[in-house]
Parts: C-alpha cells; sequence; structure tokens
C-alpha cells in the first residue's frame, strides 16, 4: 500500500499526532533506561537527568515521526531494513545530541573523548541494535493503542487494516497450522 496522495478528512494533524504515541512513548522508555544506568554509574542527579531527556526527547521525536511515516505508508509494517536506515542516521545523531548536553550539563568543553568520525561510526553501528529494540518494543505497543483509537481516527483505522493485512498475509505464508499432538505423559 502507498501513501496516499492527500491527508484524510477531518483532523488530520491530531489524528497523525495521536498514531505517533507509540513511537514517541519509547523515547521516554530509552531515557529511563539511560537515566538508569546515569543511576548505577553514580552520576550527579542533574547529569542523569540531563542523559535522561537528552536522550529520550530526540528519540521520542523521531519515535513518533516513524509511527507518522509508517501510517503514510512509507514504510511497511515489520520491515526492518528501512528502519534500520532510519535509525542509521538518527540513532548517531541522537547521541551526538546526548554527548552535547551531556558536556554541557558537567560544565566541560571536551564533548567527545574521541575524533567525532569515530564516534558517528560506533554509534551507526550501535544503531541496528537498537533499530531491533525500537522494532519490537513498537510492535508490542502500537496495535493495541491503534485498536484502541481507531473508532475515532481514520489513520488509526487505515493502518490497524494494513496491520490485519500483514497479519493474514503471514498466517497464509505459514501454511496450514498442523493440531499438536498430545504427549504421551498427558492424561486424557
Amino acid at each position: 500500500m502507498g501513501a496516499p496522495d492527500t491527508l484524510p478528512a477531518g483532523r488530520p494533524l491530531l489524528d497523525h499526532v495521536e498514531v505517533a504515541v507509540p513511537g514517541a512513548a519509547i523515547g521516554p522508555v530509552a531515557g529511563l533506561f539511560a537515566a538508569g544506568v546515569g543511576v548505577l554509574a553514580g552520576l550527579p542527579l542533574g547529569v542523569t537527568l540531563t542523559l535522561a531527556v537528552a536522550l529520550g526527547g530526540p528519540v521520542a521525536l523521531l519515535g513518533g515521526g516513524y509511527c507518522v511515516l509508517l501510517a503514510r505508508g512509507v514504510f511497511s509494517i515489520g520491515a526492518v531494513a528501512p528502519l534500520a536506515l532510519y535509525w542509521l542516521v538518527g540513532f548517531p545523531l541522537v547521541r551526538l545530541l546526548d554527548s552535547y548536553a551531556v558536556a554541557q550539563a558537567v560544565g566541560s568543553d571536551t564533548v567527545l573523548g574521541e575524533p567525532l568520525l569515530s564516534f558517528l561510526a560506533l554509534q551507526a553501528m550501535l544503531s541496528f541494535g537498537f533499530t531491533i529494540g525500537f522494532l519490537w518494543l513498537h510492535e508490542r505497543i502500537a496495535p493495541r493503542w491503534l485498536l484502541r483509537i481507531r473508532g475515532h481516527n481514520p489513520v488509526a483505522a487505515a493502518l490497524v487494516e494494513r496491520y490485519m493485512e500483514h497479519a493474514d498475509h503471514l498466517n497464509r505464508r505459514r501454511g496450514p497450522q498442523h493440531p499438536r499432538r498430545k504427549s504421551p505423559h498427558t492424561s486424557p
């Protein structure tokens, strides 16, 4: 299914913002994870909070952007490669912004301890792992959220329809399901 030429009638901006919620919600999760690591590392509270916000905020924006692009048909449901390219660019930028914010919080003139290209290359390599985690978490949150809002949100309703088509396609591809055989150790 390709991207629609025009936005659906009604309240298109609000509908897209509402569809973006699952991807945007992953930002605070990432921020909380970063804060937890900061606490375990014994970082001061201000640095820990900066770390959480500077990582979680941009991840929320990019995660919400992914949802909107998914709803617009730019991404296919469950497709890893295009999302990996998305985060190949996005994740290093998020980490660079995060490093800059933390350097400001600690009053350091040095943002990175290594050359910029080395930093970006490492973050690009790490972005694939982040992609897998993001997609896994998104696919657990988004369908439930979309089912909840589809009654008043035509963008969500269309995306739910795409999820249903995708599930049907996967079921057809798996072939007929064979009933499970009873274990010889279970009683009838």
